[in-house]
């Protein structure tokens, strides 16, 4: 046989095995493989032209196999787009080891990442920690060359991936009607960011890890029993620092919660279910403050402009999370929208439009420091464009603490004292205070018995600072819009850009929407209850949007309205006519409970599975080993925001067909005051 003949005889017996030849190999390119998420693969090993075999499992790592029968079934876990953790038979993940071998680990870590290409039907597995390409080392798996590839093939057998199911199914209706107009409920106010906010580490959990749910949810030492996360959670909710078991998956005995503040409620798979149940926008506010991050005892930048720049790069890391989870770029339900335009093409592909705004006290720096603001209208035009840069939409000019644009709409009680000193902290004085008829900035004037109750949770004054006194009954702000507010509100009056009126003193808000009014401005809007009835009226007046903060349908025992009775009221205002779609303002993860089982839910509860608006079917949630029910948890994470909607309706007696109605053109009422804005 001559050499030509020998060769081609080795190349076709190669080609049985299932290689290809090197120069093919050598000239393929790479691209990133997005369609793994999922799969359960046997490995085989090639080195140029050369198969190593199939990978096997060995005592501590992974050996090979010359036939695939013997091989190990792995199961792959996307971790973002191209990235993938694998699980053997066992459940274990393969991870780079600092001795080069490819070993099998307890849990998820940066080593057991890996960065996945393929060519022509090959593919290389890159340790992202490392930049290792995964192949043969010293006859086991390991660290191999630049010719080392991997042959994938179907298997069997493979264990299952540690994951959270939605609960809901069959086939929802459209996003859109004939017409093009949003059909479904929009939460205006959301915080699903919150774990890269006050500096990272404030908040215990996240909506998505690299590593799956094991990481996402998983229990964090700092918020268990006396530890510094319990109390602040103790002086921010009112909740036990000294039961603070903290065990998050897979039992969830500790957390989540309806009243639990610091701890991830809004999971990527109980979002994924209130968007199957109906839910067609999610503004996400990305929220700031430098004074609370100071208090946190590990903690990234405490500047806010900082925070905000973590938490976008998160959002957009989130929902390429999304995709890689859904099989690749722009396959995933979860989208964010930067203009009206682009929401209503995603409401028409059935996905999950995700909007941006910011709510943080000292955006762009510009804080006040006893009356003397600390930025220029140079710095805020700088910032503006940096936000839009970002894709925010709206802004809240004015948030816990008084600021250089105008007075802030005070707290009550234990954490209106908290915000209080915060205030001092940040401006050099507390929260200044007039009696006042009319609209109020504080119902329930705070008293020294809530700062007695601050000091007994442990948490210390500035030095030489003297406790303020407040008048008795209806208090309002003596701070209003600033001439920066004013700098400021035009400014995103330019830009189409919504305003948020919620947390500004009667004052700064009465201003605002003098300007908005003089130039017949719709952009603006009060969408989780924190605002005055007469401001929501003079809002809606202009063409403004409101949502209720998500309080129960009927009293749960928090001594707070009900999201009927607030509906209600807003729709009895003069301007009430004008409401063509109502919101829902959740404020998840923010620093306010979610709704509490109702009190009469016994006798009146929830059936399951039910049917939500958009015709799916909704099953109870499972977490792990935790099955969640509205009726007696309450709205302990975002996907119990599907039943409490359906609830909801199921409360309101004669008013449901309205608030229906309502509540499914709340996300076209949002984009289309958003138009208008623009």
């Amino acid at each position: 046989m001559t050499r030509l003949r020998k060769l081609a005889a080795g190349l076709l017996v190669f080609g049985l095995v299932g290689g290809l030849p090197a120069p093919a190999v050598a000239a393929a390119a790479w691209a990133p493989a997005y369609t793994l998420e999922g799969a359960c693969m046997t490995l085989q090993v090639f080195d140029g032209a050369t198969s190593k075999g199939f990978v096997r499992r060995d005592s501590v790592g992974y050996g090979f196999t010359g036939t695939a029968a013997g091989a190990e079934p792995f199961r792959f876990e996307a971790t973002q787009l191209g990235r993938y953790l694998l699980r053997d038979s066992t459940g274990k993940p393969p991870y780079q080891s600092v001795l080069n071998w490819v070993w099998a680990g307890d849990s998820y870590g940066e080593r057991a990442d890996w960065t996945v290409s393929a060519a022509d039907g090959r593919y290389r597995f890159v340790s992202t920690a490392t930049g290792q390409q995964m192949g043969v080392y010293l006859g086991g798996l390991g660290a191999g060359n630049a010719n080392s590839t991997v042959a994938l093939a179907p298997a069997s057998g493979c264990a299952a991936a540690p994951d959270i199911a939605t609960g809901v199914s069959g086939t929802p209706a459209p996003g859109v009607d004939a017409n093009g107009k949003l059909v479904g409920w929009i939460d205006a106010h959301a915080h699903i960011t919150a774990s890269e906010a006050f500096g990272g580490s404030l908040h215990c959990g996240d909506p998505y890890a690299p590593g799956g749910v094991t990481v996402a949810l998983k229990g964090c030492p700092s918020h268990a029993t006396l530890g510094w996360g319990a109390l602040l959670e103790a002086i921010i909710a009112g909740t036990d620092p000294i039961d603070s078991a903290e065990d998050g998956w897979p039992t969830f005995g500790d957390w989540p919660q309806y009243d639990t503040m610091l701890h991830e409620a809004s999971y990527f798979r109980s979002l994924e279910r209130a968007w199957q149940s109906g839910q067609r926008v999610l503004n996400v506010l990305l929220v700031a403050n430098r004074v609370i991050c100071g208090l946190t005892l590990q903690h990234t930048s405490c500047d806010e402009m900082d925070q905000i720049r973590a938490q976008s790069d998160f959002l957009r890391k989130m929902q390429d999370y999304v995709d890689a989870r859904s099989g690749g770029p722009g396959k995933g339900w979860f989208r964010l929208a930067t203009t009206p335009a682009q929401v209503r093409q995603i409401a028409a592909q059935g996905k999950l439009a995700v909007t941006i705004g910011v709510e943080n006290s000292e955006i762009f720096g510009c804080r006040e420091v006893n009356d003397v603001p600390q930025c220029t209208k140079a710095q805020i035009d700088a910032g503006l464009d940096e936000l839009a840069g970002m894709g925010v939409s709206g802004i809240y000019p004015v948030h816990k603490f008084d600021n250089a644009f105008g007075g802030t709409r005070f707290d009550e009680g234990v954490t209106g004292a908290a915000v209080n000193v915060g205030n001092l902290i940040s401006t050099g004085h507390w929260w200044q205070a007039t009696s006042c008829t009319g609209p109020s900035d504080n119902e329930q004037p705070l008293v020294s018995d809530d700062f007695a109750r601050l000091l007994q949770l442990g948490v210390g004054l500035p030095a030489g600072a003297i406790l303020p006194v407040y008048p008795s009954g209806k208090i309002c702000n003596v701070r209003g819009l600033t001439e920066l507010g004013r700098y400021l509100v035009e400014r995103m009056m330019d830009r189409g850009m919504i305003i948020h009126i919620d947390h500004m003193s009667v004052k700064a808000a009465s201003a605002v929407l003098d300007l908005a009014e003089q130039a017949k401005y719709p952009g603006v809007a009060s969408v989780h209850s924190w605002s005055d009835p007469s401001m929501v009226n003079r809002m809606l007046g202009v063409g403004g949007f409101v949502a209720g903060y998500a309080f129960s349908a009927t009293p749960d025992g928090q001594d707070t309205p009900t999201f009927l009775e607030e509906w209600r009221r807003n729709t009895s205002l003069a301007n009430g006519s004008k409401i063509t779609g109502y919101g829902v303002g959740t404020d998840v993860n923010g620093l306010g409970t979610q709704a509490a089982p109702r009190q009469d839910a016994a006798a009146r509860p929830l059936t399951y599975p039910f049917t939500a608006t958009n015709g799916t079917r909704v099953d109870r949630q499972v977490y792990g080993t935790r099955t969640f029910d509205l009726n007696t948890d309450g709205v302990a994470q975002y996907g119990l925001y599907a039943d409490w909607l359906t609830d909801l309706l199921n409360q309101a007696g004669p008013d449901a067909p309205a608030l229906r109605r309502q509540l499914l053109s709340g996300a076209e009422a949002y984009v289309s005051m958003w138009e208008k804005a623009r």
